[in-house]
């Protein structure tokens, strides 16, 4: 055994004289200390070893095991120093060119105005509810008011990815969520993501944001619900605009109202994004239907409330001037440019 760990010294000591690149060096310790290598085949002899013999011999392995790696490391470092100092030798800098000018990183747009809406909302009161993106069909529809038959469920063409199982149509599946473990009051906003499998136009896309506002305690009447819209919008858009509000349907609340202001991009001449109206529709609200209350183990004789969602990309369209919700997703930089924080 002594003599193989000697031959072993020695072989190794011829090899690494040769090597003149780090990639050689690799090659020179894999052969050495691999798994297949001698070192390894010195152990599995130990065994054959006399018991008495074992403690000294297996010592003398170790060593020669850390004598190879130390010298492959000295060896590593100076061929490392060499190579680097070639591959200088070879590019030419000039010190008097300019530095290349780094980009400050800044919100998107849209996160921008999330959070501001945020602020104002947590400001009046609300606090922060998050909802799954992908869901139930109880939770997004059921419990809702929409029964499986409900010619309602036409008016959003969902994505399922499996029976029951769909990404959300809008951020009011936390509704019942919220109202199974709390008791009122209750007063939560619910920012996120909503898909809807609708055509991709300049004002609409299957994918957008929404933000929902759920307000239950005793005695919330209508009155309410359009006094905390003036004031969210009034203290958003930092000035009075015009709003209108328009009687609507929506299984869950009762009665149901549509929210629109008028269109900053045209001032209200009409364009293709108001569709030429002078209007855009930016929410949909009204007091939460008793069906929705009991479902959520709510008594309605003794509760009520409001809720409304907004379009986020709309309020941004409105807040910036923009004409085509598509340049949102399209991460042209001569668009995201243009916005600094708010």
């Amino acid at each position: 055994m002594q003599n193989s760990i000697d031959e072993l010294r020695y072989q190794f000591q011829q090899e690494i004289t040769e090597i003149q690149s780090t990639n050689e060096l690799e090659n020179l310790k894999v052969k050495f200390l691999g798994r297949k290598g001698p070192i390894q085949q010195l152990m599995q002899k130990l065994k054959e070893v006399p018991v008495d013999q074992r403690p000294e011999v297996g010592k003398q392995i170790n060593q020669i095991k850390e004598f190879i790696s130390q010298e492959c490391q000295k060896l590593e470092s100076k061929l490392i120093e060499k190579e680097e100092a070639e591959q200088l030798s070879k590019e030419q800098l000039d010190i008097t060119l300019p530095g290349r000018r780094s980009h400050v990183g800044r919100k998107h747009p849209l996160t921008q105005t999330m959070d501001e809406i945020i602020d104002i909302l947590l400001g009046m009161g609300f606090s922060v509810q998050y909802g799954p993106d992908i869901d139930s069909d109880y939770y997004n529809f059921e419990v809702l008011n929409f029964p499986p038959d409900h010619p309602a469920r036409d008016m959003q063409d969902t994505f399922y990815l499996a029976p029951n199982v769909l990404l959300r149509t809008h951020t009011s599946n936390i509704q019942a969520r919220v109202m199974e473990v709390n008791k009122p009051p209750i007063r939560i906003i619910a920012p996120g993501k909503v898909y809807r499998n609708e055509t991709i136009t300049a004002r609409s896309h299957v994918f957008f944001h929404q933000i929902e506002a759920v307000y239950i305690d005793t005695q919330v009447t209508f009155a309410d619900l359009l006094a905390t819209l003036d004031a969210f919008l009034h203290q958003l858009f930092k000035k009075k605009i015009e709003t209108r509000y328009r009687p609507s349907y929506f299984p869950f609340v009762e009665p149901g109202l549509e929210v629109d202001v008028g269109c900053l991009a045209c001032e209200g001449k009409g364009c293709a994004l108001c569709k030429h109206t002078g209007w855009l529709e930016i929410a949909g609200a009204g007091m939460i239907h008793p069906e929705v209350l009991r479902n959520g183990g709510i008594d309605p004789e003794q509760y009520s409330g409001f809720a409304w969602g907004m379009g986020l990309e709309r309020l941004v369209i409105l807040l910036r001037g923009i004409q085509d919700i598509r340049q949102f997703t399209e991460n042209d930089m001569r668009f995201l440019n243009q916005f600094t924080l708010i």
